[in-house]
C-alpha cells in the first residue's frame, strides 16, 4: 500500500453559526476546543441546524483526498459499534479507503467534531473524542504499517498513556513517517514531545507558520527556515496568503496561493494540502510539483462546505 493514515476517527458535524454563538459559548474563533463532558457537548449541539455529517478526522480527510487522487490508501482509527461508527466505516469504504479496524461496543461513543462555520468562512471546532481518544497499541495493525510505503500521523492523536504507545508502535514499525502538527493548542500542550518527534522521529512534518513558530519559539520566519535546514528533514509549512514552503536540507522551495478564489469554508484546507503534497511525494514528483498539487487541492476544498471533495 502506498500510504496508511493513523488518526482520530471522528464524525464531522458541520453547522453554520454567527459570531454571537461563538462568543456566547466562550469559544475561541478558528481554534479547536476539546470537550470531556458528553452532556456539555450534546447541549452545544441542541438547536443547531446540521448542514451535513462526514466521516472525518484530520488524517482521515487527507487519506480520502489521496484515495480520490488514485493512490492506494488505508486508515486506522478507533470507533465504537454504534450508529456513528457504522456511518464512519461506510463513509471510508465509499471512498475506496481500506479500513484496518474491527469495531466493537465501547464504553464511549464514536468521536464527534462539531464544526462551526461563521460568515467569514472561519471554522471553530468543538471535539468530543469519545472512543477515538482511547486508541491503544492493540488497535494498531503492525502488518498494515510494515506493508505501507509511508504512514501519516496527526498531532491531535498524540496524548500521554495509551495513545502515545499506539503512536510509538506505529513509528517503530514504519518505513517512513509523516505527521501534521495539527493545531496550535496541540503544539503548546505537547511542545517538548512534538519537538523531539520533529527532530528525531519524523521524515516529513506538515505545519502552518503559527504552529512551527510556536514549537521552536522562533522570533521570525528566517529562524524557522534555519531550524528546518539544520534538522535535515522534509518540512512543509503553509503560510496563509503567503503560500507554502518546503525545506529539505539546504533546498528551499516556495509556492504561491491560487488567486481570486470564492472562499466558503476553510475546513480541511490543511488536510487537503497534505493530501496533494503526499500524492506528489509518493509518485516521485518534484518538490515544486508537490507544493502545487497541495495548493490545488486546498484551493478546491475551501470553495465548498466541508473537508471532502
Amino acid at each position: 500500500m502506498k500510504i496508511l493514515g493513523i488518526g482520530n476517527a471522528i464524525v464531522d458535524v458541520i453547522c453554520k453559526v454567527d459570531d454571537s454563538f461563538i462568543e456566547k459559548n466562550n469559544l475561541t474563533k478558528s481554534t479547536m476546543k476539546l470537550f470531556f463532558d458528553e452532556a456539555e457537548f450534546k447541549n452545544l449541539l441542541t438547536n443547531l441546524k446540521i448542514e451535513k455529517t462526514v466521516s472525518g478526522g484530520s488524517v482521515a480527510n487527507s487519506i480520502v483526498g489521496i484515495s480520490q487522487l488514485g493512490d492506494e490508501a488505508g486508515f486506522i482509527g478507533k470507533i465504537s459499534d454504534d450508529d456513528f461508527g457504522d456511518s464512519y466505516e461506510e463513509g471510508l469504504k465509499k471512498e475506496n479507503v481500506k479500513y484496518f479496524y474491527s469495531k466493537k461496543k465501547e464504553e464511549l461513543p464514536t468521536g464527534t467534531c462539531l464544526i462551526l462555520v461563521t460568515p467569514d468562512s472561519e471554522r471553530t471546532m468543538c471535539t468530543f473524542l469519545g472512543t477515538a481518544g482511547k486508541i491503544n497499541e492493540e488497535d494498531v495493525n503492525s502488518s498494515a504499517i510494515k506493508k505501507s510505503e509511508i504512514i501519516f500521523l496527526e498531532g491531535y492523536l498524540w496524548d500521554e498513556g495509551e495513545p502515545k504507545k499506539a503512536f510509538d508502535k506505529a513509528i517503530n514499525n514504519a518505513n517512513k513517517v509523516a505527521m501534521s502538527l495539527s493545531d496550535l493548542f496541540c503544539v503548546d500542550r505537547h511542545k517538548p514531545h512534538f519537538l523531539n518527534l520533529v527532530k528525531n522521529k519524523l521524515d516529513i512534518t506538515f505545519a502552518n507558520e503559527q504552529e512551527i513558530t510556536s514549537l521552536i519559539e522562533a522570533k521570525n520566519f528566517d529562524e524557522v527556515i534555519n531550524f528546518s535546514k539544520q534538522i535535515n528533514k522534509l518540512m512543509i509549512i503553509t503560510r496563509g496568503d503567503k503560500g507554502a514552503v518546503a525545506i529539505n536540507g539546504n533546498e528551499v522551495v516556495e509556492s504561491d496561493i491560487q488567486k481570486n478564489l470564492k472562499i466558503i469554508d476553510l475546513t480541511g484546507a490543511g488536510d487537503l494540502f497534505a493530501a496533494g503534497f503526499l500524492h506528489g511525494y509518493i509518485n516521485k514528483l518534484s518538490t515544486q510539483e508537490c507544493l502545487k498539487k497541495g495548493t490545488e487541492m486546498s484551493s478546491k476544498v475551501i470553495q465548498q462546505i466541508g473537508a471532502r471533495l
